[in-house]
């Protein structure tokens, strides 16, 4: 046992010194930092910026003053009536003086029509309120040749009362769906990412120490089977360190966000009233789901003795984590389709989908027990067969990236015994 753990503090110390891990996480940090914060970094760089001011020519003055009202909200769009010709406008706006020219005409059917000039069309964050003023001047024309009166017309443009109301007494809310939604797209996300990072990682670790030579030593002093779980929780334990880190740097941001008053992610994502319940059911898939993937990762690993093989022979591994993925964003808007139960019960895809499933809808206890049951004997037989595989496969050398060689790898064991 002492050995088990000299080779997984060995794992654990060489990832967390390596280059690759340094400036992962050094770059994820700064990006979390970012996120946490963007709404404070885009107030900083808006409140640096002039008011852009919209020159208006138009025979009828009573249309600007009506648009500058209706523009009166916006504080970062100014109108202001032009009264020389389109040229001259053209001419001020090349030089700066304003940002955009609108002509207003009056259409055959005596509504207002306008053309819209600018150096760039390609930033609308000018040229759509104006729009928007234009249109709400146009409904209003309308409705005083009908004689619609004011009342009327805010009733009409006032949104629908339309409140969802679940039947079933242990049904979720639209409210709980809401702050759970939020966990999942979390959940979904380091769930898929963890997989694909620290797969490869452990795939990786394995096909480096053959590659120089050092699995020789190891197999005559450590149990290929030691080995392998050795690298499995070594690697975890790097996963543990990162993501710590991670939240870490989100909690602070977080809370930087909300000292400065820029409003909190945690808000955005609608994850300040989770049942905790939800977040124990995370945690536990979370670690299902790696433990499932790591062990086929290090299984897949051993057969390989050189880094770019290595990268081959996991790919079919990552089409599974990448369908899992895909099917589980598309269970958030439907998470009662058929096919999204039916893959709740794969092994592969249940991380992902069970955990959508029991997220966002109120599903048997049994059926949750059912699939946590099938992952668990799932990660049980692939460990128990990966460990013949490995044992075999850690012994093959030389260029080898087929899924073959796993007939191979299982005739080595058996002799290595």
């Amino acid at each position: 046992m002492n050995k088990f753990f000299i080779m997984m503090g060995h794992t654990y110390r060489n990832r967390v010194k390596s280059k690759s891990f340094l400036i992962t996480t050094i770059i994820t940090v700064l990006i979390i930092f970012g996120l946490t914060n963007l709404q404070q970094i885009i107030n900083s760089f808006s409140s640096d910026e002039e008011e852009k001011t919209v020159a208006m020519i138009a025979e009828n003055e009573e249309w600007i003053e009506s648009i500058k009202q209706q523009m009166g909200a916006n504080q970062e769009v100014a109108v202001e009536a032009y009264s020389g010709s389109l040229e001259e406008a053209k001419e001020s706006v090349e030089a700066g003086e304003f940002q955009s020219v609108t002509v207003l005409e009056e259409a055959e059917n005596g509504l207002p029509q306008a053309d819209y000039y600018a150096n760039q069309v390609a930033n609308t964050g000018t040229s759509e309120p104006i729009r928007q003023a234009l249109q709400q001047l146009k409904v209003q024309i309308i409705t005083e040749r009908a004689n619609v009166n004011d009342e009327v017309l805010q009733q009409i443009s006032a949104p629908v009362a339309f409140e969802l109301n679940a039947l079933e007494e242990s049904a979720k809310t639209a409210e709980e769906l809401n702050q759970t939604r939020g966990l999942v797209y979390v959940m979904l996300f380091f769930m898929y990412f963890a997989v694909m990072m620290y797969g490869n990682m452990i795939s990786t670790e394995v096909a480096t120490e053959k590659s120089s030579r050092v699995m020789e030593i190891l197999i005559s002093s450590v149990s290929p089977v030691n080995q392998m779980f050795a690298k499995i929780i070594g690697i975890a334990l790097v996963g543990l360190t990162q993501y710590g880190i991670f939240i870490l740097v989100g909690y602070l941001g977080i809370q930087q966000s909300k000292n400065s008053g820029s409003g909190s992610l945690l808000e955005s994502f609608g994850l300040t009233n989770v049942d905790p319940l939800t977040v124990v059911y995370a945690l536990v898939f979370f670690v299902l789901g790696y433990l499932l993937y790591a062990t086929l990762a290090a299984t897949l690993g051993s057969l390989v003795s050189r880094l770019e093989d290595a990268q081959q022979i996991v790919a079919p591994m990552m089409m599974l984590v990448i369908a899992a993925f895909l099917i589980s964003m598309y269970g958030l808007a439907q998470p009662d389709a058929a096919f999204i139960t039916i893959s709740s019960y794969f092994p592969f895809f249940a991380p992902l989908t069970m955990f959508l499933r029991v997220g966002m809808l109120d599903i048997p206890i049994w059926e949750v027990l059912l699939s946590i049951g099938i992952l668990i004997g799932s990660i049980a037989l692939l460990a128990f067969l990966g460990a013949r595989i490995y044992r075999g496969g850690v012994l093959m050398y030389g260029k080898s990236s087929s899924l073959k060689d796993l007939k191979t790898a299982l005739q080595l064991s058996k002799k290595e015994k």
